[in-house]
Protein backbone atom coordinates (compact mmCIF):
# COMPACT_ATOMS: atom_id res chain seq x y z
CA UNK A 1 0.00 0.00 0.00
CA UNK A 2 1.61 3.35 -1.11
CA UNK A 3 2.01 6.17 1.27
CA UNK A 4 1.64 9.33 0.13
CA UNK A 5 4.20 11.71 -0.09
CA UNK A 6 3.93 14.72 2.53
CA UNK A 7 2.86 17.70 0.69
CA UNK A 8 4.69 20.83 0.59
CA UNK A 9 8.54 21.98 -0.81
CA UNK A 10 9.99 23.55 1.95
CA UNK A 11 13.06 22.00 2.17
CA UNK A 12 13.42 21.91 6.31
CA UNK A 13 9.87 20.22 5.98
CA UNK A 14 11.53 17.73 3.73
CA UNK A 15 14.42 17.00 6.31
CA UNK A 16 11.55 16.51 8.87
CA UNK A 17 9.68 14.17 6.89
CA UNK A 18 12.71 11.93 6.46
CA UNK A 19 12.78 10.38 9.39
CA UNK A 20 9.27 9.14 9.14
CA UNK A 21 9.55 7.89 5.79
CA UNK A 22 13.02 5.99 6.61
CA UNK A 23 11.10 4.10 9.90
CA UNK A 24 8.44 3.19 7.59
CA UNK A 25 10.02 1.35 5.25
CA UNK A 26 12.56 -0.05 7.88
CA UNK A 27 9.28 -1.16 9.62
CA UNK A 28 8.26 -3.16 6.41
CA UNK A 29 11.25 -4.60 6.13
CA UNK A 30 11.88 -5.86 9.37
CA UNK A 31 8.87 -8.12 8.89
CA UNK A 32 11.31 -10.00 6.91
CA UNK A 33 14.02 -9.99 8.84
CA UNK A 34 13.06 -10.55 12.66
CA UNK A 35 15.19 -9.52 14.77
CA UNK A 36 17.28 -7.51 12.56
CA UNK A 37 16.63 -3.75 13.44
CA UNK A 38 20.07 -2.12 13.48
CA UNK A 39 21.36 -4.02 10.16
CA UNK A 40 18.00 -3.08 8.37
CA UNK A 41 18.60 0.19 9.06
CA UNK A 42 22.28 0.28 7.85
CA UNK A 43 21.24 -1.77 4.58
CA UNK A 44 18.89 0.97 3.93
CA UNK A 45 21.12 4.15 4.97
CA UNK A 46 23.83 2.44 2.19
CA UNK A 47 20.47 2.13 -0.24
CA UNK A 48 19.45 5.41 -0.02
CA UNK A 49 23.15 6.84 0.36
CA UNK A 50 23.68 5.58 -3.41
CA UNK A 51 26.34 3.09 -1.78
CA UNK A 52 26.81 -0.88 -2.45
CA UNK A 53 26.66 -3.38 -0.03
CA UNK A 54 28.75 -6.50 1.36
CA UNK A 55 26.69 -8.77 3.20
CA UNK A 56 29.36 -11.11 4.84
CA UNK A 57 27.38 -14.58 6.69
CA UNK A 58 26.87 -17.73 7.18
CA UNK A 59 24.50 -19.54 4.76
CA UNK A 60 20.70 -19.13 5.72
CA UNK A 61 20.28 -16.29 7.79
CA UNK A 62 18.45 -14.30 5.27
CA UNK A 63 21.33 -12.24 2.84
CA UNK A 64 19.34 -12.35 -0.29
CA UNK A 65 15.56 -11.75 1.35
CA UNK A 66 16.78 -8.31 2.97
CA UNK A 67 17.69 -7.11 -0.74
CA UNK A 68 14.67 -8.44 -2.00
CA UNK A 69 12.52 -6.92 1.09
CA UNK A 70 14.74 -3.13 0.23
CA UNK A 71 13.72 -3.12 -3.33
CA UNK A 72 10.07 -4.63 -2.59
CA UNK A 73 9.50 -1.66 0.19
CA UNK A 74 10.37 1.14 -2.48
CA UNK A 75 8.38 -0.67 -5.29
CA UNK A 76 11.68 -1.38 -7.78
CA UNK A 77 13.17 -3.50 -9.77
CA UNK A 78 15.27 -5.99 -8.93
CA UNK A 79 17.95 -9.15 -10.29
CA UNK A 80 19.75 -11.82 -8.52
CA UNK A 81 23.04 -13.18 -10.21
CA UNK A 82 24.53 -16.36 -9.14
CA UNK A 83 28.49 -16.25 -9.20
CA UNK A 84 29.70 -19.51 -10.06
CA UNK A 85 33.42 -20.47 -11.31
CA UNK A 86 31.72 -20.50 -15.20
CA UNK A 87 30.57 -17.62 -14.84
CA UNK A 88 31.11 -14.99 -18.00
CA UNK A 89 31.32 -10.82 -17.58
CA UNK A 90 28.45 -11.07 -20.66
CA UNK A 91 26.29 -12.67 -18.40
CA UNK A 92 26.51 -10.28 -16.02
CA UNK A 93 26.82 -6.93 -17.96
CA UNK A 94 24.48 -8.33 -21.45
CA UNK A 95 26.01 -8.73 -24.54
CA UNK A 96 25.29 -7.43 -28.38
CA UNK A 97 23.48 -10.55 -30.55
CA UNK A 98 23.84 -10.61 -33.98
CA UNK A 99 20.30 -10.35 -35.72
CA UNK A 100 21.51 -10.94 -39.27
CA UNK A 101 21.66 -8.43 -41.84
CA UNK A 102 24.84 -6.85 -40.17
CA UNK A 103 22.50 -5.40 -37.14
CA UNK A 104 23.42 -5.77 -33.74
CA UNK A 105 20.77 -5.88 -30.62
CA UNK A 106 21.66 -5.52 -27.49
CA UNK A 107 20.45 -7.65 -24.69
CA UNK A 108 20.81 -6.23 -21.24
CA UNK A 109 22.20 -8.55 -18.63
CA UNK A 110 20.71 -8.73 -14.91
CA UNK A 111 22.93 -5.79 -13.92
CA UNK A 112 20.05 -3.53 -15.31
CA UNK A 113 17.81 -3.28 -12.22
CA UNK A 114 18.13 -0.90 -9.10
CA UNK A 115 18.69 -3.32 -6.77
CA UNK A 116 21.34 -6.21 -8.22
CA UNK A 117 21.73 -9.36 -5.75
CA UNK A 118 25.81 -11.02 -6.32
CA UNK A 119 25.06 -14.25 -4.47
CA UNK A 120 28.33 -15.65 -3.27
CA UNK A 121 30.40 -13.48 -5.03
CA UNK A 122 33.75 -14.77 -4.34
CA UNK A 123 32.97 -17.96 -5.80
CA UNK A 124 33.31 -16.53 -9.58
CA UNK A 125 36.69 -15.58 -11.48
CA UNK A 126 38.34 -12.55 -11.10
CA UNK A 127 37.22 -11.64 -15.18
CA UNK A 128 33.51 -12.54 -13.84
CA UNK A 129 34.07 -9.70 -10.61
CA UNK A 130 35.60 -6.88 -12.10
CA UNK A 131 32.65 -6.88 -14.77
CA UNK A 132 31.17 -4.98 -11.61
CA UNK A 133 33.57 -2.68 -11.08
CA UNK A 134 32.59 -0.62 -13.92
CA UNK A 135 28.94 -0.27 -13.44
CA UNK A 136 29.81 0.08 -9.56
CA UNK A 137 32.10 3.33 -9.77
CA UNK A 138 30.23 4.74 -12.80
CA UNK A 139 26.74 3.62 -12.83
CA UNK A 140 26.88 2.39 -16.86
CA UNK A 141 28.12 -0.43 -18.76
CA UNK A 142 30.49 -0.16 -21.80
CA UNK A 143 29.68 -2.96 -24.40
CA UNK A 144 31.23 -3.02 -27.98
CA UNK A 145 32.53 0.68 -27.36
CA UNK A 146 29.14 2.12 -25.87
CA UNK A 147 28.55 3.40 -22.62
CA UNK A 148 24.62 1.99 -21.22
CA UNK A 149 24.10 3.28 -18.13
CA UNK A 150 21.83 1.25 -15.39
CA UNK A 151 18.65 2.56 -13.40
CA UNK A 152 19.52 5.11 -10.47
CA UNK A 153 19.43 4.76 -7.85
CA UNK A 154 21.56 1.73 -8.11
CA UNK A 155 22.53 -0.73 -5.91
CA UNK A 156 24.91 -3.80 -5.71
CA UNK A 157 24.10 -6.12 -2.95
CA UNK A 158 26.71 -8.68 -2.69
CA UNK A 159 26.89 -11.75 -0.30
CA UNK A 160 29.35 -14.11 0.40
CA UNK A 161 29.92 -17.11 2.88
CA UNK A 162 33.43 -16.29 5.40
CA UNK A 163 33.67 -19.95 6.63
CA UNK A 164 34.05 -21.93 3.33
CA UNK A 165 37.38 -21.28 1.70
CA UNK A 166 37.48 -23.89 -1.23
CA UNK A 167 37.20 -22.94 -5.28
CA UNK A 168 36.80 -19.26 -4.02
CA UNK A 169 38.27 -15.79 -5.54
CA UNK A 170 39.14 -13.35 -2.70
CA UNK A 171 37.86 -10.04 -4.10
CA UNK A 172 40.95 -7.50 -4.27
CA UNK A 173 41.32 -4.83 -2.63
CA UNK A 174 39.96 -2.02 -5.41
CA UNK A 175 37.04 -3.65 -5.60
CA UNK A 176 36.30 -4.09 -1.25
CA UNK A 177 36.67 -0.30 -1.45
CA UNK A 178 33.74 0.26 -4.06
CA UNK A 179 31.60 -1.29 -1.25
CA UNK A 180 29.80 1.32 0.79
CA UNK A 181 29.37 -0.90 3.72
CA UNK A 182 30.03 -4.42 5.03
CA UNK A 183 27.58 -6.17 7.36
CA UNK A 184 27.33 -9.22 8.78
CA UNK A 185 23.54 -9.92 10.04
CA UNK A 186 24.09 -12.76 12.21
CA UNK A 187 21.81 -15.71 13.65
CA UNK A 188 17.98 -14.80 15.08
CA UNK A 189 17.25 -14.68 18.37
CA UNK A 190 15.45 -17.45 19.90
CA UNK A 191 11.71 -15.57 19.82
CA UNK A 192 12.73 -14.68 16.15
CA UNK A 193 13.88 -18.08 14.96
CA UNK A 194 10.50 -19.45 16.32
CA UNK A 195 8.49 -16.63 14.15
CA UNK A 196 10.66 -17.93 11.16
CA UNK A 197 10.03 -21.44 12.05
CA UNK A 198 5.81 -20.87 12.46
CA UNK A 199 5.71 -19.64 8.71
CA UNK A 200 6.18 -23.35 7.33
CA UNK A 201 2.52 -24.12 8.55
CA UNK A 202 1.66 -21.20 7.07
CA UNK A 203 -0.17 -21.83 2.96
CA UNK A 204 3.05 -20.00 1.87
CA UNK A 205 5.62 -20.86 3.45
CA UNK A 206 9.09 -18.41 3.55
CA UNK A 207 9.47 -14.77 4.32
CA UNK A 208 6.86 -13.14 2.19
CA UNK A 209 8.04 -9.72 0.42
CA UNK A 210 6.76 -6.36 1.74
CA UNK A 211 4.01 -4.54 -0.09
CA UNK A 212 5.01 -1.26 -1.65
CA UNK A 213 5.23 1.35 0.74
CA UNK A 214 6.60 4.41 -1.16
CA UNK A 215 7.23 4.32 -5.03
CA UNK A 216 9.97 5.11 -7.07
CA UNK A 217 9.36 8.96 -6.72
CA UNK A 218 10.02 8.97 -3.39
CA UNK A 219 13.40 6.58 -3.06
CA UNK A 220 14.56 9.64 -5.68
CA UNK A 221 13.20 12.18 -3.10
CA UNK A 222 15.00 10.84 -0.46
CA UNK A 223 17.93 10.23 -1.84
CA UNK A 224 18.41 13.78 -3.14
CA UNK A 225 17.33 15.02 0.37
CA UNK A 226 20.04 13.27 1.80
CA UNK A 227 22.93 14.98 -0.71
CA UNK A 228 21.40 18.46 0.54
CA UNK A 229 22.49 17.89 4.01
CA UNK A 230 24.89 20.12 5.60
CA UNK A 231 28.40 19.14 7.01
CA UNK A 232 30.28 21.29 9.19
CA UNK A 233 33.76 21.98 8.24
CA UNK A 234 35.08 20.64 11.31
CA UNK A 235 33.33 17.40 10.83
CA UNK A 236 35.02 17.53 7.17
CA UNK A 237 38.53 17.78 9.39
CA UNK A 238 37.44 15.14 11.77
CA UNK A 239 36.80 12.69 8.80
CA UNK A 240 40.20 13.19 7.56
CA UNK A 241 41.55 12.79 10.61
CA UNK A 242 40.03 9.11 11.34
CA UNK A 243 41.77 8.37 7.76
CA UNK A 244 45.03 9.43 8.37
CA UNK A 245 45.51 7.67 11.81
CA UNK A 246 44.54 4.45 10.16
CA UNK A 247 47.55 5.76 7.93
CA UNK A 248 50.19 6.67 10.58
CA UNK A 249 52.74 4.38 12.28
CA UNK A 250 50.61 1.68 10.45
CA UNK A 251 52.51 -1.66 11.89
CA UNK A 252 52.56 -0.37 15.36
CA UNK A 253 48.57 0.05 15.08
CA UNK A 254 48.32 -3.40 13.17
CA UNK A 255 47.52 -1.80 9.99
CA UNK A 256 49.10 -2.83 6.68
CA UNK A 257 46.72 -0.69 4.61
CA UNK A 258 44.68 2.13 5.80
CA UNK A 259 41.74 3.60 4.85
CA UNK A 260 41.05 5.45 1.42
CA UNK A 261 39.78 9.00 0.39
CA UNK A 262 36.77 7.06 -1.31
CA UNK A 263 36.19 5.59 2.42
CA UNK A 264 35.80 9.04 3.92
CA UNK A 265 33.44 10.45 0.92
CA UNK A 266 31.21 7.13 1.40
CA UNK A 267 31.75 7.47 5.26
CA UNK A 268 30.30 11.16 5.02
CA UNK A 269 27.36 10.34 2.39
CA UNK A 270 26.26 7.50 4.78
CA UNK A 271 26.43 9.70 7.87
CA UNK A 272 24.25 11.72 6.45
CA UNK A 273 21.87 9.52 5.89
CA UNK A 274 22.35 8.71 9.50
CA UNK A 275 21.95 12.13 10.77
CA UNK A 276 18.14 12.49 8.50
CA UNK A 277 17.04 8.62 10.07
CA UNK A 278 17.81 9.80 13.84
CA UNK A 279 16.00 13.16 12.94
CA UNK A 280 18.92 15.72 12.60
CA UNK A 281 19.28 18.52 9.63
CA UNK A 282 23.37 18.46 9.94
CA UNK A 283 26.03 15.61 10.18
CA UNK A 284 27.47 15.41 14.05
CA UNK A 285 30.46 13.73 15.16
CA UNK A 286 28.04 11.14 16.46
CA UNK A 287 27.02 10.17 12.91
CA UNK A 288 30.74 9.34 11.79
CA UNK A 289 31.50 7.08 14.85
CA UNK A 290 28.21 5.20 14.58
CA UNK A 291 28.98 4.17 10.95
CA UNK A 292 33.34 3.96 10.85
CA UNK A 293 32.50 -0.02 11.30
CA UNK A 294 30.69 -0.66 9.08
CA UNK A 295 32.13 1.98 6.69
CA UNK A 296 35.64 1.49 6.61
CA UNK A 297 36.48 -1.85 8.58
CA UNK A 298 36.59 -3.72 5.40
CA UNK A 299 38.85 -0.93 3.50
CA UNK A 300 41.72 -2.31 6.01
CA UNK A 301 44.60 -4.33 5.56
CA UNK A 302 45.55 -6.02 8.69
CA UNK A 303 48.93 -7.00 9.37
CA UNK A 304 50.08 -10.72 10.02
CA UNK A 305 50.80 -10.32 13.55
CA UNK A 306 47.27 -8.43 13.93
CA UNK A 307 45.50 -11.33 12.50
CA UNK A 308 47.11 -13.81 14.84
CA UNK A 309 46.52 -12.15 17.83
CA UNK A 310 43.04 -12.43 16.45
CA UNK A 311 42.15 -8.80 15.87
CA UNK A 312 39.68 -7.64 13.24
CA UNK A 313 39.12 -4.09 11.38
CA UNK A 314 36.30 -3.29 13.78
CA UNK A 315 38.86 -3.96 17.22
CA UNK A 316 41.92 -1.87 15.11
CA UNK A 317 38.88 1.44 14.49
CA UNK A 318 37.99 1.33 17.94
CA UNK A 319 41.29 2.01 19.07
CA UNK A 320 41.64 4.66 16.52
CA UNK A 321 38.01 6.43 17.76
CA UNK A 322 39.81 6.43 21.31
CA UNK A 323 42.64 8.51 20.08
CA UNK A 324 41.26 11.04 17.76
CA UNK A 325 39.82 14.04 19.45
CA UNK A 326 35.61 13.94 18.78
CA UNK A 327 35.13 17.87 17.46
CA UNK A 328 32.84 20.17 19.68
Amino acid sequence: MNVPVPAGNDAAEELRGFRGRFELVAQAVDQVLNGKRDVVRLALACLLAEGHLLIEDVPGVGKTSLARALAAAFGVSSNRIQFTPDLMPSDVTGVEVHQGGGTFVFRPGPVFAHVVICDEINRASPKAQAALLEVMQEQQVSVAGQARPVPRPFMVVATQNPIGFEGTYPLPEAQLDRFMMRLSIGRPDLEAESEILARDDRPTPGPALPEPVFDYRVLTSMVETARRVRVDPAVHRYVALLLRETRSDVHAAGIRLGASTRGGLALLRAARVHALAQGRQGVTPDDVKALVGPVLAHRLLLTDRALLDGLTGEDVLRRVLATVAVPR
